[in-house]
């Protein structure tokens, strides 16, 4: 009985590093979980998402570049009446001591222009930008809809 108690203890720890090995840091900024779903084959853009979480003074996401398309925008999702419109934009800002996600149906990140489709248990390097924070290089797992556990409403949008 000891020796199953020690193997489940065991693989929880694996289970926390394994979580907390894909947070990053850049100056104040905390970077949690960078994902990006996967996409079906010709399907032109894809969405990437992640919590970003500001410890220090006001900051701002300025972009993001990664090779997985010919560009990479910012984006925001928002009701306008009864419609859900999508528009770029040209920053996200970061207040002092909160936490903004980008997700499905909000803030996220789109790959325009995709030079493969973006398969589940795939990874590709994402470069991000911030105003004060400066540059980090984050790895994207690419997930199944629906792994995240949030809504899929950019699935099969046209942007």
């Amino acid at each position: 009985m000891q020796v199953h108690t020690f193997l489940a203890a065991a693989l929880l720890s694996f289970a926390a590093v394994a979580t907390s090995a894909h947070d990053y840091k850049a100056g104040a900024i905390a970077i949690g979980h960078p994902y990006a779903r996967a996409t079906a084959a010709g399907q032109p853009t894809g969405g990437g998402f992640l919590k970003l979480s500001n410890g220090g003074a006001d900051d701002k996401l300025l972009s993001a570049t990664a090779a997985v398309s010919a560009s990479v925008e910012l984006h925001e999702m928002k009701m306008e009446g009864d419609v859900m419109r999508m528009r770029q934009v040209d920053g996200i800002a970061l207040p002092a001591g909160k936490s903004v996600e980008l997700r499905p149906g909000g803030f996220h990140i789109m790959f325009v222009g995709l030079k493969a489709p973006l398969k589940a248990g795939d990874k590709f390097p994402m470069k991000l930008k911030f105003e004060k924070a400066g540059e980090v290089e984050v790895m994207v797992n690419v997930e199944a809809p629906g792994a995240a556990g949030a809504a899929d409403t950019m699935d099969g949008m046209k942007h």
